[in-house]
């Protein structure tokens, strides 16, 4: 089965991983600021897209649910354990965001909405064998199981995250700093796992040559 094979193959399943650090983390930044009780944008109220953003900013607590839900959201697809679930979460906040973009006119951002979707949507495919039991009526469905990323990617994740926060945390005014710091970081910490990951897997293959 094409899907098996997919599921199966090691590179895809690195791909994988990563799409869900990639998507994960789009929404932090924008749901930190949304946390933080910040304004997301200083666009003037006259323009339609300004307008919105001071209406949803001055809606209080309702603000800094959004960024939470943003930040949880990407919390659990970075977990690689959750991801299942922060799939869907992320669809159904993105879902609402990518409709806001096209009815407004966002522009560039529209694309870039319209890449996220595509994205999450290749994520939730990819588990589709975890949701089939959830729409089959009345019906047991067997569930293949497929192997789950090492505990090192798990671990990854959460340092991301925590790094991330930190970072912006620590001095989200400084916007160019900020991505420059991150992009640094995730870009080490992506070489380190997947050395270490195939190190680990190389002794593994070893081993079964040679018990």
């Amino acid at each position: 089965m094409i899907f098996e094979k997919l599921r199966s193959n090691r590179l895809n399943q690195w791909i994988i991983i990563h799409l869900r650090y990639l998507v994960g983390f789009a929404f932090f930044p924008s749901g930190l600021i949304k946390m933080t009780g910040e304004r997301f944008t200083r666009i003037s109220v006259d323009d339609p897209i300004g307008y919105f953003f001071e209406a949803l900013y001055q809606s209080g607590f309702y603000w800094n649910f959004l960024g939470t839900a943003q930040v949880l959201a990407g919390l659990l697809l970075v977990t690689q354990r959750f991801a299942t679930l922060g799939a869907l979460f992320f669809l159904a906040i993105l879902t609402n965001i990518w409709i806001i973009t096209l009815s407004l006119s966002f522009g560039g951002t529209s694309v870039i909405t319209s890449l996220m979707m595509i994205a999450v949507l290749i994520l939730v495919i990819w588990d589709r064998h975890k949701l089939l039991p959830l729409v089959s009526y009345n019906k047991a469905v067997p569930v293949k199981a497929y192997p789950d990323p090492d505990r090192i990617w798990i671990m990854a994740g959460m340092v991301y995250a925590f790094c991330f926060t930190a970072m912006f945390l620590l001095g989200p005014t400084n916007t160019n700093a900020y991505t420059y710091w991150t992009a640094v970081f995730l870009g080490i910490t992506i070489m380190l796992t997947f050395i270490i990951s195939n190190h680990k897997a190389y002794k593994n293959r070893k081993l079964l040559l040679n018990p």
